[in-house]
């Protein structure tokens, strides 16, 4: 028992989600309604996701991995039936004898080397389209020194305390803004700074929102980058609190998957009986 409950612990330290904001700004300048962004996907229990088409929603893989499954999702307040779950093939969960070693002796090296190798991606496929709400399109651009738009609903705090990894993880709608500073492979990433580096909105990102999107705005539109995994704590991520200044955060950039992307959303459903399956990309 004791494993199981530090284990996810520990994931629960690695998936990130809502909005950790500065000390200095009140938590109302970054309150949002949900009509600011309708594309934001509720998952059960916690977690989000973003509407890319109408029928699709796109997330993290742990998001849906750790629940026995996703029946529906909320987009733009509204539930929605969910057809299928596709998780990315090369999805990798840490072997528990990892985890024991590294917590026996606070050496996270390779778990952290082992999570920056799997592909964190999934997507959700509804019963009905979306019809009320536009889909957001996948930035294709490198996100490299953008300013970037981040939102959840999950675990809230500041930035010099961090948040109570044991607080609760569903609280009200929030949004913050943050600048990438690395823009690589499987990943994007950027740094919570302090006073007087931050942005006037500089937030970071708690437990409890993985597979929240990282926005870009080019126009009047904002495209999704990345989407929500997992940060980067200083010293041991078991007796830290998340969501300090100078910890990173991690998303999927979802570019690097685009072609896997729209061959799953072309593909037909596979009759599994489940709603959740595995599917390989040629």
């Amino acid at each position: 028992m004791r494993r199981a409950v530090l284990a996810f612990f520990l994931l629960a330290s690695f998936g990130a989600g809502a909005v950790v904001i500065r000390d200095d700004v009140p938590d109302m300048r970054y309150r949002m309604a949900i009509s600011e962004f309708p594309a934001l996907a509720d998952v059960p229990g916690e977690g989000h996701g973003v509407l890319i088409a109408p029928r699709w929603v796109l997330t993290a893989a742990h998001v849906v991995g750790w629940q026995p499954g996703v029946d529906a999702v909320v987009v733009g307040g509204t539930p929605y039936a969910v057809s299928r779950v596709v998780v990315h093939p090369d999805y990798k969960k840490p072997p528990q004898d990892m985890v024991d070693a590294a917590i026996k002796s606070g050496d996270w090296g390779a778990f952290l080397a082992f999570m920056a190798a799997s592909d964190d991606i999934a997507l959700i496929e509804l019963v009905e389209p979306v019809r009320d709400v536009v889909p957001v399109r996948i930035y294709s651009e490198s996100a490299l020194g953008k300013v970037v738009r981040i939102m959840g609903r999950g675990a809230t705090g500041t930035g010099t305390r961090g948040h109570n990894p044991h607080g609760p993880n569903r609280t009200d709608l929030r949004q913050g803004y943050n600048e990438i500073s690395s823009s690589e492979g499987r990943w994007i990433g950027y740094t919570f700074d302090p006073p007087p580096a931050a942005l006037p909105l500089e937030a970071s990102l708690g437990n409890g929102d993985s597979g929240s999107p990282i926005l870009v705005a080019v126009g009047d539109e904002w495209q999704v980058a990345g989407i929500t995994a997992w940060k980067r704590v200083q010293g041991n991520p078991m007796e830290t609190w998340p969501g300090k200044y100078g910890q990173t955060n991690y998303g999927v950039r979802v570019e690097h998957y685009r072609g896997w992307i729209e061959k799953t959303i072309a593909a037909p459903a596979k009759l599994s009986g489940r709603n959740t399956e595995i599917q390989n990309t040629p």
